[in-house]
């Protein structure tokens, strides 16, 4: 997967496409991302203790990684792999330049 904690991306399918984010959480195992504010689900949870309301919580659910395109520069762009000495390096496919 070649998107990490703190990318900027853009949604590119789905309820929330266009909408940009920062991703909060990367799942490698499972190919998907948590992003800040998108894909927004709710959850209501019962009281906890007796004479205490129970509530409605929002939370941003996972999104599918192919979903979304890393941003540079303001633009959204496909990542590659190049190897700088003996790092391994995400570059933008669009202008070569590292992420």
């Amino acid at each position: 997967m070649k998107i990490k904690k703190g990318d900027n991306v853009q949604v590119i399918a789905g309820k929330d496409k266009g909408k940009t984010g920062k991703v909060l959480k990367a799942m490698p195992r499972d190919n998907a991302i948590i992003v800040e504010g998108l894909n927004m689900k709710k959850k209501h949870q019962r009281s906890r203790q007796q004479g205490q309301k129970g509530q409605i919580i929002q939370f941003s659910a996972p999104i599918n990684a192919s979903n979304v395109m890393i941003l540079v520069d303001g633009k959204p762009v496909r990542v590659g792999a190049k190897i700088v000495g003996d790092k391994k390096v995400r570059v933008s496919k669009k202008t070569g330049k590292a992420i």
